[in-house]
């Protein structure tokens, strides 16, 4: 059910941003080569939305949020949770193994029996639950002396995981699980708990064409007795690339699913700190990407989202480089798009980072801030 009076309806915080990668393999494919698109008929190089979610996720914990827990073991957690209580091992064991059970897909060929055989192990599917989430199933069970039957009493899978729906409430959210309200959760058995994501990433493509190269590299034995040479031999592919990632942050999306208005300030900037400091960890030890934001251009506005395709593949500007002529082309097209959609674009504020050094990520936060404060 929606909150009435959502003074946020509508209401997106959009980023246009530009970033380049020297040799990186930023998210790799099956067979380990970088990930690639054809886009405006050209090649280009990409990094899945998820790859990117996944470390702004991560990140967002060195800003003071506690995330959630995805996880396939969420019996671990419960059982923690229930010994941290009072509870014995064994005793927290079945509650745990209680809880995972309710969301393990059987297979046609297995039966019940295995089906809980296997539940101590892992589960079908990912399943993502806060902190506070965990601490109020444990409580549950604590004041039900940890008999698991006693407070998931239903034998049918999905009548037990409308029991814990209903333990758990409504999902709300603060500094505990924000990354559940920015990313959203389905619960396929238990539809109450179904979270609508925030926020929505976009794959990051190169603004030009991109053509993955092969390193061949060797590795020599420091404690060889023989003739000198390679001790072993291999490849790698990388490529290297103005990468353009659209981000769009609901914020009327967000205030349904906070517990309090007034945690959307910290959420922002949160959120935006860990956006600007997030890069994939594929092959960082070897490769090392860690490039910043070069140009982020960020838009306060209701309607439509816009991203910008970067259908036609852009040119080498006249001091080198790929970057010049993609800031000069998401520039126009925002511009064109702006005078097309006329009253439709409903622009409150545009911030262009990277151009003037006084406009650090601070002040842009502040400003992010103030432009959504406005529109209460």
């Amino acid at each position: 059910m929606k909150k009435k009076n959502n003074p946020y309806t509508n209401l997106k915080v959009e980023f246009h941003i530009l970033q380049s990668f020297p040799v990186t393999c930023l998210n790799r494919d099956d067979v380990g080569a970088p990930k690639t698109a054809i886009v405006g008929g050209v090649t280009r190089a990409r990094v899945s939305s998820q790859c990117w979610k996944r470390q702004v996720r991560l990140a967002l914990r060195d800003f003071g949020i506690k995330t959630g827990n995805r996880t396939k073991l969420i019996s671990r957690l419960i059982i923690d949770a229930c010994m941290e209580k009072g509870a014995k091992q064994e005793e927290a064991e079945k509650c745990g193994h209680k809880v995972e059970q309710v969301f393990i897909k059987k297979g046609k060929d297995n039966s019940e029996e295995d089906a809980e055989n296997a539940a101590s192990d892992k589960t079908d599917t990912l399943l993502f639950l806060s902190n506070g989430e965990i601490e109020i199933l444990a409580e549950k069970f604590k004041e039900a002396n940890f008999s698991p039957e006693a407070v998931i009493t239903q034998t049918k899978a999905d009548k037990q995981a409308k029991e814990i729906e209903k333990l758990i409430g409504k999902p709300k959210y603060s500094a505990d699980g924000l990354d559940i309200a920015l990313f959203g959760r389905m619960v396929a058995q238990a539809a109450k708990m179904n979270v609508e994501a925030a926020s929505s990433f976009a794959h990051a493509i190169s603004t030009h064409k991109v053509s993955n190269e092969v390193e061949f590299f060797t590795a020599l034995d420091d404690v060889q007795e023989e003739e000198p040479g390679s001790a072993h031999m291999g490849s790698l592919e990388f490529n290297s690339a103005t990468y353009y990632r659209y981000v769009s942050l609901d914020i009327g999306q967000l205030y349904e699913t906070l517990v309090d208005g007034e945690f959307i300030p910290q959420a922002i900037e949160s959120f935006i700190k860990a956006l600007y400091v997030a890069v994939p960890s594929a092959r960082q030890t070897t490769q090392s990407g860690a490039s910043p934001w070069e140009f982020a251009k960020v838009l306060v506005r209701k309607g439509q989202r816009l991203q910008v395709p970067f259908e036609k593949p852009v040119a080498v500007g006249k001091g080198g480089g790929f970057l010049e002529t993609s800031i000069e082309e998401l520039k126009n097209y925002l511009a064109k798009k702006e005078k097309e959609a006329g009253s439709l674009f409903s622009k409150i504020a545009e911030f262009d980072f990277g151009e003037d050094e006084k406009l650090n990520v601070d002040k842009l936060i502040k400003s992010v801030q103030n432009a959504v404060a406005v529109k209460n």
